[in-house]
């Protein structure tokens, strides 16, 4: 899909740009400061890696750092036995114990601290209350909750029994729910009554309700956790399967669980991610090797310690959320903030005010976010004193002008800034700057950590020469701790997605395997620069959305016929889709851009709203019948069209750009109040 070509006169100005380099005092005390740590990596690669487990505490050391033999297939710290929910807990209670595990704040301004002993408390208490509703070792546990503290509590309580969980982004619809609870054929569910946005409680438990009809999967068991002020009874319970959590939780006050002692390569969780088809794809992380690498990569890159107060805004229904709120913070025994809320409510200032009342030294948010914050102005981010000595940016690559502004009003100009490339499928950091070693370069990720060699191949698998400013798809050649390990019950699709194009899939060596990112990036002075996605997966403000999982939404409308999605520029979120749908021969046209509109809300969520939908006579297609959503790209994003040589009727685009040019502009907001008029059958 990608037409790789030798970056922009933008883009390779970026290289003249200037350099930051860290302040000395930043360090002075950072956790990695030694320069020989690449170096080292390289040489003793994998054994190296020993390093990242040593983090843990195990309860059989490992026999081997990398088990090899069976590629793309590799198993991490060979027999090693751990628990996840020890390392992140038990661990810390001794010496920690009542030091805050988090802060949680709520929209309606009541909080909640949680020590690591009252942590303890609650996550055995709930690995009591799961055993009793059936739950056992291997089964998976789906959890669909928002920013409460019972997410990272039903998790540990999850990992403490060795039952992996699929945590699932609570903006996601009952559609979504459904069909992540089918892949993983989880008989378990985890949901809350509702939680608030912006001062408004949502009902979210009829999202369950709805997917569980929905779900071919026998659910057997929903625990509802209660966030309501309103009395309990008024919830809509299923005798047998619906279950509030506070009452079984009475029943298993002061119970103590023994942990599940897990083999390294046993699965820790599942976490779905947008793929080229229509079906998410179920990625697979292991306990030993992605708990190692969630852990190093939070004390190497994001510098954290255990007297720290750290703030990632992510949700904790991303990866992001995974590795950088729950496991690897909680494996280090620091302190996080939880916040339920948005950004902008009740103010504009909420972020910077909680942030500077918490004590929060480390910061990490999106550039999505960094833009937002940009065109609110400095006011709000400089009427609160707070002193970051790092700050992150995460999700999506950030623009030189986002990140200056980032490093001048919340950072002062005296802290690091870490951007940061990775992915699901890579279990944490693998692009990035490690923040006393390398200077920091706007808009550009970074070097690959120690122990990864990442490049960047044409669409032969050719690698393209260092130094040549030439853009191609980006790629990693050696396995990693925190990889993937495949997908859930799809090990041949696990291989065609991300191996098949650029190895060698005959090969029992490792050497003959190359991981293809899925992304397009070029390197500028051996820094990398992410361009973003290559294939048809849509960043939006950080959530991957596939193109075929939105058509296939646009087409439960009964009057659409065809739907492409095109990938458009937004100031804010980075990326927005944007329909263009064919009806079928005599359906009427009123209020169908309110329906799709409502269709994609439905089936995937209102953070995958189009920014707008076009009703076109005919799309951009082949001779052989292939839609060339590359020309539609050009139109959404008023750029010259590309080559239509190989059109069937090169006078499609054309047409639709003299359409779209003649009709009146809606703003995203203006479709979302037009769906919410509409009922869907």
């Amino acid at each position: 899909m990608a037409d790789h070509q030798t970056p922009s006169t933008l883009e390779s100005r970026l290289s003249e740009e200037r350099v930051f380099e860290p302040p000395a005092s930043f360090v002075s005390q950072a956790n990695m400061t030694d320069a020989s740590v690449y170096e080292r990596f390289d040489r003793n690669y994998p054994a190296a890696f020993a390093e990242y487990a040593e983090l843990l505490v195990w309860d059989r050391e490992w026999d081997k750092v990398l088990d090899d033999s069976n590629p793309p297939f590799y198993r991490w710290f060979v027999g090693g036995r751990l628990n996840a929910s020890v390392n992140c807990v038990d661990r810390h209670l001794e010496s920690r114990g009542d030091r805050i595990a988090y802060h949680w704040v709520g929209e309606i301004g009541d909080e909640r601290t949680l020590t690591y002993r009252e942590l303890h408390r609650q996550v055995n208490e709930w690995a009591a209350m799961l055993r009793g509703l059936g739950v056992r070792e291997n089964d998976v546990v789906t959890i669909h909750l928002p920013m409460v503290p019972e997410l990272p509590i039903a998790m540990l309580a999850c990992a403490r029994i060795g039952a992996p969980h699929s945590v699932v982004f609570g903006g996601f619809s009952a559609h979504a729910l459904s069909s992540r609870i089918d892949d993983a054929k989880s008989r378990f569910l985890v949901t809350i009554d509702g939680y608030y946005r912006r001062g408004q409680m949502l009902d979210h438990k009829k999202k369950g309700d709805e997917a569980i009809e929905r779900a071919d999967t026998d659910v057997e068991a929903v625990v509802v956790v209660t966030r309501n002020e309103e009395p309990a009874e008024t919830l809509e319970l299923v005798p047998g399967r619906d279950w509030l959590a506070k009452d079984l939780l009475e029943k298993h006050a002061g119970a103590t669980v023994e942990p599940v002692s897990r083999e390294a390569s046993d699965i820790l969780f599942l976490m779905y991610t947008s793929g080229t088809t229509g079906q998410p794809k179920g990625v697979q992380h292991s306990t030993g090797g992605y708990l190692a690498y969630a852990t190093a990569t939070s004390k190497w890159v994001l510098d954290i310690k255990p007297d720290d107060v750290y703030w990632c805004m992510a949700d904790i229904g991303w990866i992001t959320g995974h590795s950088y709120i729950v496991y690897g913070p909680l494996s280090l025994g620091t302190t996080s903030i939880l916040f339920e809320g948005a950004p902008d409510w009740p103010s504009k200032d909420i972020v910077w005010k909680i942030a500077r009342e918490k004590g929060v030294k480390l910061f990490h948010t999106s550039p999505t976010a960094i833009r937002m914050f940009m065109k609110w102005g400095p006011e709000p981010v400089e009427k609160q004193a707070n002193d970051f000595r790092l700050m992150v940016t995460v999700g999506e690559p950030i623009q030189p002008r986002a990140w200056k502004w980032y490093y001048d009003h919340v950072g002062h100009g005296d802290a690091v800034i870490v951007d940061t490339w990775w992915q699901t499928e890579t279990g944490g950091h693998v692009i990035v700057g490690l923040p006393a070693l390398r200077n920091m370069r706007p808009g550009h990720a970074g070097r690959p950590l120690p122990g990864i060699d990442a490049r960047i191949v044409d669409d032969e698998g050719n690698e393209v020469p260092q130094g040549s400013n030439k853009a191609g798809n980006l790629v990693l050649c050696r396995p990693w701790p925190g990889m993937l390990q495949t997908l859930y019950g799809a090990d041949a699709r696990f291989i065609e997605e991300y191996w098949a194009r650029f190895s060698d899939t005959s090969s029992k060596d490792w050497k003959d395997w190359r991981y293809r990112t899925g992304d397009g990036a070029y390197q500028v002075h051996g820094d990398f620069r992410i361009m973003g996605r290559l294939d048809d997966v849509i960043n939006v403000a950080g959530h991957r959305l596939g193109t075929m999982e939105l058509e296939s939404a646009c087409q439960t409308v009964e009057e659409v016929a065809e739907a492409a999605v095109a990938v458009k520029r937004d100031e804010q979120k980075g990326h927005v889709p944007e329909v263009y749908a064919i009806l079928k021969e005599g359906a009427s046209r009123d209020g169908i851009e309110a329906k799709i509109v409502r269709a994609i809300e439905e089936e995937i969520g209102k953070f995958a709203r189009p920014s707008r939908v076009h009703i076109v006579d005919d799309l951009p297609k082949t001779r052989s019948g292939k839609i060339m959503r590359r020309l539609l790209q050009n139109i959404s994003n008023d750029e010259a069209l590309g080559d239509t040589t190989t059109l069937r009727d090169p006078t499609v685009p054309v047409t639709i750009r003299e359409q779209i040019a003649r009709e009146p502009a809606k703003t995203r907001e203006e479709v979302a109040t037009e769906a919410s008029d509409i009922e869907l059958p």
